[in-house]
């Protein structure tokens, strides 16, 4: 029976019970897809990530990204915390490239703080009124804002603008609703919901459907890439730097770094906390 190793990395995290979780299997060489998705499954974390040999010649090391429930082609959160176990088995020092169903995803380090380069975004406005995204989120329509895109920078999902900040905490999604009106090329019955806290800081949450429940993730990079990918498409002044607030509101407060550049390229940050390692047999 193998013996497999793993760490549990706290991602986006400012203090060491905090960001969001991640297990990380430092060689899944010898699992098929059916064990990797059990694993995931016993961990039942938002992700859990297995580091193979790379089979691009440009990457590291190559990353599978697993929900409880399926695979992913690319994650922000995963993606930070897999890097800063590479480094550390690798010996690759503060620059590492993961190859990922998406393409091959540069990240950098400065000490413990992790930073990605995310793709270019591919974006499409949904079919959906003000009041339906109103009744979806369980707000008034006022406090939703025009502009609603599906923006996919390597995991497609819907970037929502509220009025304010405060109309971000009020949001209680109903599952049912999110799987009518939330649904894009790729993925439905999921939101990312933000608004402006001040010019620098933004307030944001991410809603997703889970065993017909709604379930809100404490830190979520790939949202926060096509937020970047948001302004990209909306044309917003460039560059940006902007710090996101996320996970407050379920006890895992999680701070991530968004800057888009003058060129419309997408960094997003976070600091990555190593928790703990142990051992699996299987």
């Amino acid at each position: 029976m193998p013996t497999l190793r793993y760490r549990i990395v706290n991602v986006f995290a400012e203090s060491a019970l905090a960001g969001n979780p991640l297990c990380v299997f430092e060689d899944g060489s010898a699992l098929d897809d059916a064990t990797m998705q059990a694993l995931a499954l016993q961990f039942n974390l938002s992700e859990t990530t297995f580091i193979l040999p790379a089979t691009d010649k440009a990457a590291t090391a190559r990353v599978r990204i697993f929900t409880p429930a399926f695979e992913m082609p690319f994650a922000g959160h995963p993606t930070l915390g897999t890097a800063h176990v590479v480094r550390e088995l690798n010996k690759t020092g503060d620059a590492v490239k993961l190859e990922m169903q998406a393409g091959v995803i540069p990240v950098t380090a400065q000490g413990d703080e992790w930073t990605l380069r995310a793709n270019a975004p591919k974006s499409h406005a949904p079919d959906v009124t003000r009041e339906q995204f109103a009744q979806m989120l369980g707000i008034a329509a006022s406090d939703v804002l025009d502009g609603a895109l599906w923006v996919d920078t390597g995991s497609e999902q819907l970037v929502l603008p509220l009025a304010s900040a405060a109309a971000v905490e009020r949001c209680q999604p109903s599952s049912e609703l999110l799987a009518r009106y939330s649904v894009g090329n790729k993925r439905k019955g999921l939101v990312y919901v933000w608004a402006p806290v001040n010019e620098t800081t933004l307030r944001v949450r991410f809603f997703f459907t889970k065993y017909g429940s709604v379930i809100e993730d404490p830190g979520t990079g790939s949202a926060c890439a096509n937020l970047g990918g948001w302004f990209v498409a909306q044309r917003s002044p460039l560059p940006l730097a902007v710090q996101v607030l996320q996970g407050d509101q379920v006890g895992r407060p999680c701070r991530l770094g968004l800057k888009v550049d003058k060129d419309g390229q997408i960094f997003v940050s976070g600091r990555v906390i190593a928790l703990g390692r142990g051992e699996i047999s299987l």
